[in-house]
């Protein structure tokens, strides 16, 4: 017979949480089975951002932009009590497959960035409750918006890397 265990809701002492925040920066850093988003992003031809392998719904442009508008509600609606949710899907993704400009590819990048930054910075603070729930929300926490944030764009970042290898602009490492 198994003994009783309970479960408690008590959080974590406080030295549990400064390795919560290291686990959590060493996976939005890109842990060490991940791409990085720098590697997925780089060195791919400005004629073949907006294009869309044979079967795929997707081209790199349309993945790279779906990854910072995400990634920036995702952080808009972590620190923003005047938040204001989006419609989905048509305002999660770009309108063409193709970037608008020449320059809209590096100001994507830069853009991701700067918010992948503004999240860590938010986990690394340690002012930054992880566990209380945002009070504009619905019972999230920092440390679930930050985990999302890690498997989003994890999970992205491996499709921009298969539509890359289709595109024959992927040289494995």
């Amino acid at each position: 017979m198994m003994p009783k265990t309970s479960v408690s809701k008590a959080r974590p002492p406080a030295s549990d949480g400064r390795a919560v925040r290291k686990h959590l920066l060493w996976l939005l850093g890109g842990g060490d089975a991940h791409a990085s988003f720098d590697r997925a992003t780089s060195g791919l031809p400005a004629a073949l951002r907006g294009k869309r392998p044979a079967g795929l719904p997707y081209s790199p442009w349309e993945l790279l932009e779906h990854m910072r508008i995400a990634q920036w509600d995702i952080l808009d609606f972590s620190r923003n009590p005047g938040y204001v949710h989006r419609k989905w899907p048509d305002e999660y993704w770009p309108r063409s497959p193709e970037p608008p400009t020449d320059r809209a590819w590096g100001n994507s990048v830069r853009a991701f960035r700067r918010d992948h930054g503004a999240m860590m910075a938010l986990v690394r603070n340690p002012r930054t409750d992880l566990y209380a729930k945002i009070p504009w929300g619905q019972g999230q926490t920092i440390l679930r918006e930050a985990l999302l944030v890690a498997d989003h764009n994890a999970y992205h970042i491996g499709q921009l890397i298969v539509v890359r290898r289709l595109l024959g602009a992927w040289k494995a490492a």
